[in-house]
């Protein structure tokens, strides 16, 4: 029990930036085992995020609400994810094979692709939001939180890690997990369609669709995975959620 709370920990400390102490010695194996729990690190960003908005929502109208929720969630996680979206662009955009891309995402500086990539995503996210009713919001921000980080640990299983060298601005990342692992993961990010009715598990071939599509993309351009296509994948993923149940309950 105490091994399994300190490889939860282990995906807290490094997926977030909530300050927590690790129960014992770290080891690279937690790393691998931890991605499992990247559904469940997007119950804690979801909830930081909706309180936000919940308190928000008291003084201010709706969209500054979700302004604010967006600032939360990014804080919560220090960027992570959508550094990795920055990245990704600027790789997959201006790099012409496989070796310039993956030297375009050691470079710490952001290029056009990147910052548009960036600009967009969170525009279209504050726009999704901002178009639910009052009383979907919270829900649906635990949903995509939660829902859309399940992406890269289906990538970790199905995908080869492509290494970096150490002198990179690489990413902490898992490098291949176990059936169980992805099991548990899959039940920690289904859990919440639970309260949201049967209509709601039409998601499910849309995720799946997602996973696929985002496999074939990365592995067409780098053979695998990396640290800033796993976060690209989960902000890629979101967006995708976040419309789909607009459509799904609007």
């Amino acid at each position: 029990m105490k091994k399994e709370i300190n490889i939860f920990l282990t995906a807290v400390l490094f997926f977030t930036r909530i300050p927590v102490k690790l129960l014992g010695a770290y080891n690279s194996d937690m790393l691998n085992k931890a991605s499992k729990y990247l559904p469940l690190i997007g119950y804690m960003v979801a909830g930081i995020s909706a309180g936000v908005f919940y308190i928000s929502n008291m003084f201010f109208s709706v969209p500054v609400s979700v302004i604010f929720s967006i600032i939360a969630s990014v804080l919560t996680t220090g960027a992570f994810h959508e550094d990795g979206l920055a990245d990704t662009f600027d790789a997959f955009g201006g790099g012409w094979n496989k070796e310039q891309k993956l030297k375009i995402m050691k470079d710490s500086r952001i290029g056009t692709y990147g910052s548009i990539a960036l600009i967009l995503a969170i525009l279209f996210k504050f726009i999704l939001l901002s178009e639910y009713h009052l009383n979907l919001i919270i829900p649906v921000i635990f949903v995509s939180q939660i829902l859309s980080r399940l992406s890269p640990v289906v990538l970790i299983y199905f995908l080869n890690y492509v290494r970096i060298d150490d002198s990179s601005k690489s990413k902490p990342v898992g490098e291949g997990i176990s059936l169980s692992s992805l099991l548990i993961a899959i039940i920690f990010a289904f859990a919440p369609l639970m309260f949201f009715g049967i209509r709601t598990l039409i998601i499910i071939p849309i995720i799946i669709i997602t996973q696929f599509s985002l496999a074939f993309w990365f592995k067409k351009h780098l053979g695998g995975y990396t640290g800033d296509t796993l976060g690209a994948s989960q902000q890629i993923s979101e967006l995708i959620i976040l419309l789909s149940f607009l459509i799904l309950w609007n």
